[in-house]
């Protein structure tokens, strides 16, 4: 294997380390040199992570011939070194991660880049961050990558003065930090139970456990799969995430869209390893074959998370909340599945939650738009002033933020014009509900038909038939009450003429929607193929052997 190659896999957390470092030690006046620092850092993470998926699939047979590649850092075996994994949904949430990175960085060029100070450098430290908790392969530097991009996403939500972006930030703050603490507790109890913290050689250790040791084993497994729903939004822990993805900035908002993912994506792979019934097949009780944490207790967490968010997805009256009741939304669908623990419902939702971070991406983007295109006060906000300072004499305020401009400075809102700004946003809008609320013809669509269909294939005959029809009922539930809000919310937006203005867009702005948005048209179009490869993903999560063999012998390790 060439050289360049054989380290490819520590490239997506290499790279932004470096870009945020180097970033950090430029001038502000040397903004070109900055952007162009940060854009080619995101585009050869999006590379790599490219070639490693590639490397996953059976186009590349002589690499990594069954599908999974490990990377052992300073040469150190596990599991006593640090090891870095890749399989196919490893690559495919490091191409998640990189595209809406990148979508973010775009729009964060037409203005929010140059609010406050390091947003480059934060960008690229939460990327790092995300990309290293999609590869590691064992609990302490997962607890290390969620506090790096967790430190970053601090710094994200508070760029830009606002009182409620302070305020959100808090609250998003203390939860966070309570779940780290939780982590790092779950953590410790591992490694002083099993004497190791390798994610691969953890159900071999954890099934020679004596019963004693195994209770608390199951204990330390609980207080870790609390934290990483905490990370994920479910309910009751989620609190915070409306509020908080509302008050932050569009680009900030929109990359946050896979910060509840990285929890999910832990909750995947640690379910799919304690409970695999191959890793423990020697074991002789079955406590640890089937956690009621990672299947019966999430159908159950999850089904209150989608519920949770129909009701405020009903409520909510402002449209970046109600996006953000869509993010739950789609963790609790996600979690529904897993509690389940039906193989053939997997791969939809794999299909799913792909569809679902590129959509309410590029929704948060275009909230950032719409935001600037309606400026009615309310009973709590007086109305502007006839001329207010950064504004126009109508009470336009470009990108919601007041200031007072330099003599003689150039109009921020000078840049390139798009024709009918109005009836660009408003198709934007329209794809976006479509896709948020899994209406035809656009892929959450083609995932929700996939997910119902199989839900209702499983319910024929089963034990848990109920538990498979509540699926069906509360799938269509939160769709009909997202369309529903989403219709009322987007007929004031574009319907109403009242104190509506029409904002000249950049393309900065706007490329990036639109790309984000033809993305799951193609996924819509290549669904055939895309479900193929998410159904051999969904397989090698339920059979981890080739993992877990893959990463303590080093076999088609580069």
């Amino acid at each position: 294997m060439s050289p360049w190659l054989q380290h490819l896999p520590a490239v997506p957390i290499v790279v932004p380390l470096l870009a945020a470092a180097a970033i950090l030690f430029l001038a502000e006046r040397a903004r070109a040199l900055r952007v162009a620092v940060a854009c080619v850092s995101i585009l050869v993470q999006l590379v790599a992570a490219i070639l490693l998926l590639a490397l996953t699939t059976e186009a590349f047979p002589d690499i990594w011939s069954r599908g999974v590649g490990a990377y052992a850092i300073g040469g150190w075996q596990a599991p006593f070194g640090i090891v870095l994994v890749i399989d196919r949904l490893t690559g495919l949430m490091l191409i998640l991660s990189a595209v809406v990175g990148l979508a973010a960085f775009v729009n964060s060029l037409a203005y929010w880049d140059r609010v406050g100070p390091h947003f480059h450098t934060l960008l690229q430290l939460l990327l790092a961050g995300v990309n290293g908790a999609f590869l590691t392969g064992d609990l302490f530097n997962l607890f290390v990558c969620f506090e790096v991009l967790l430190a970053a996403s601090y710094g994200l939500l508070l760029h830009g003065s606002n009182a409620q972006r302070v305020k959100s930030g808090l609250h998003y703050i203390v939860v966070n930090l309570v779940g780290s603490l939780l982590f790092l507790i779950g953590v410790s109890l591992i490694y002083g139970v099993t004497g190791t913290l390798n994610m691969a050689d953890l159900p071999a250790r954890a099934a020679a456990l004596s019963h004693a040791d195994r209770s608390l084993f199951d204990a330390a497994v609980a207080i870790l799969g609390v934290a990483f729903l905490t990370k994920a939004g479910c309910w009751p822990l989620n609190f915070w995430l409306p509020g908080a993805y509302a008050a932050a900035s569009a680009p900030v908002a929109a990359v946050f869209a896979i910060l509840t993912k990285v929890g999910v994506y832990a909750l995947l792979r640690l379910g799919s390893l304690i409970g695999s019934a191959d890793a423990l097949a020697h074991a002789e009780g079955s406590a640890l074959l089937r956690p009621d944490l990672f299947h019966g207790g999430l159908y159950y967490l999850g089904i209150a998370t989608m519920g949770y968010g129909i009701f405020g997805t009903i409520a909510a009256q402002q449209l970046s909340r109600l996006v953000g009741y869509s993010v739950i939304l789609s963790t609790g669908l996600v979690l529904t599945v897993m509690g389940l623990d039906h193989p053939p419902l997997l791969a939809p939702a794999l299909f799913y939650l792909v569809g679902s971070v590129l959509a309410t991406a590029a929704f948060f983007m275009l909230v950032g738009m719409t935001d600037r295109a309606r400026r009615t006060p309310t009973a709590r906000e007086p109305a502007p002033p006839a001329i207010p300072a950064g504004g126009t004499p109508g009470g336009y305020v470009p990108f919601g933020v007041r200031r007072t401009p330099a003599p003689h400075a150039e109009d921020d809102e000078v840049g390139v014009a798009i024709p009918g700004a109005m009836v660009f946003m408003g198709l934007m809008f329209v794809c976006c509900v479509l896709l948020v609320t899994g209406s035809p013809p656009l892929s959450g669509f083609v995932a929700k038909f996939a997910l119902l269909s199989a839900a209702v294939h499983a319910a024929a005959g089963a034990s848990w038939a109920t538990a498979a029809w509540m699926l069906v009922f509360m799938t269509l539930a939160a769709g009909l009450a997202s369309l529903v809000a989403l219709t009322r919310i987007g007929m004031r937006l574009f319907w109403s003429v009242t104190g509506r203005n029409t904002p000249r867009l950049r393309v900065f702005e706007a490329a990036p929607v639109a790309i984000l948005v033809l993305l799951c048209i193609a996924l819509t179009l290549a669904a055939g193929p895309a479900m193929q490869f998410l159904e051999d993903t969904a397989a090698s999560l339920r059979a981890p052997r080739i993992y877990i063999e893959t990463v303590l012998t080093g076999e088609d390790a580069p």
